[in-house]
């Protein structure tokens, strides 16, 4: 490595002591002290974008304000996130301090004249238009007939798997098995048997397992009880690492798709790739681009998307 810092290296050793929590005696740290008693002293932060704004700090005559202090927390990983909001904000503080130090000590070296730099606050400036008008145009499509819209097609696109309610008795050994198997071929009761003579946690409902799928079971148990038709037991004992089983299969049914409260988190995800990739499209049909290979040379012409 050369011997000057690579700008990405320097970045990261910014960003690692950005938010150092401090040791405390014996060997505990700063988050792991507060918890019990202590945190139920701690005082409660309005993280409220709504709430005042007074300013917290001033450096060399340079004002600071709880909005940006607040809005830096935000955006913390969530391992910073999970310390009382308090604490966390005086150190979060301290580093903007730090920053803004470090930032008016650059501007009197005049690096901001720096062409790196330069290329570099460009970098971020475009970085962050981007994501602002991504965002902004994102937003605008995420209405609750997009996610509905999204929703059906998920639904259409997922067929539901199958899956069946099966009922079992366990025992111990094969011959115990094999003498349910002759009780219900003389017409005693499934679930009454199960009641009386597994030794499975599903007893006491009969040996009702409820609907499953053919990855929920051990495969031996699987294929016995999705080979059955319904109303229809296995006549030979199945075994298992459980022990041995006698399986009836109650009914079949394609699994239901999951709620559309339950999946909006996915849907709204899905719905926000599909307008990025519109917004991608529509805004290179508008454009002309030129793209070249390494060296320069001119590439074909691509056709656009439709």
């Amino acid at each position: 490595m050369s011997n000057l810092l690579r700008p990405a290296l320097v970045a990261g050793l910014l960003a690692c002591a950005a938010l150092v929590v401090p040791a405390l005696p014996g060997g505990s740290t700063f988050g792991a002290a507060l918890s019990g008693a202590a945190l139920a002293q701690t005082p409660v932060l309005n993280l409220d974008p709504a709430a005042s704004d007074p300013v917290v700090a001033r450096v060399n005559g340079g004002e600071i304000r709880r909005s940006e202090v607040v809005l830096v927390m935000q955006n913390l990983p969530e391992q910073y996130r999970s310390l009382p909001p308090v604490y966390l904000f005086d150190l979060v503080l301290s580093q903007m301090v730090d920053r803004k130090l470090m930032v008016a000590a650059a501007d009197k070296a005049k690096l901001g004249d720096d062409p790196m730099v330069k290329k570099r606050v460009e970098e971020a400036r475009e970085r962050a238009m981007q994501e602002a008008y991504v965002t902004r145009e994102v937003e605008k499509g995420m209405t609750e007939e997009k996610l509905r819209e999204r929703y059906k097609k998920m639904v259409a696109e997922n067929a539901g798997e199958e899956e069946i309610r099966a009922r079992h008795i366990l025992v111990q050994s094969e011959d115990e098995a094999k003498a349910l198997i002759v009780e219900l071929k003389a017409g005693k009761d499934f679930a009454e048997l199960a009641k009386s003579k597994s030794t499975g946690p599903s007893a006491n409902s009969g040996g009702d397992l409820g609907f499953f799928k053919k990855e929920d079971m051990v495969p031996e148990f699987t294929e016995a009880a999705f080979a059955l038709k319904p109303g229809g037991y296995t006549e030979a004992p199945v075994k298992s690492q459980f022990g041995w089983h006698v399986i009836k299969l109650e009914e079949r049914r394609k699994a239901p798709p999951p709620e559309f409260e339950a999946t909006k988190d996915e849907l709204r995800q899905q719905v926000a790739r599909d307008s990025i990739n519109e917004i991608v499209a529509r805004l290179r049909a508008d454009a002309k681009v030129e793209q070249f290979d390494m060296e320069g040379n001119p590439r074909p012409e691509q056709p656009k998307k439709p």
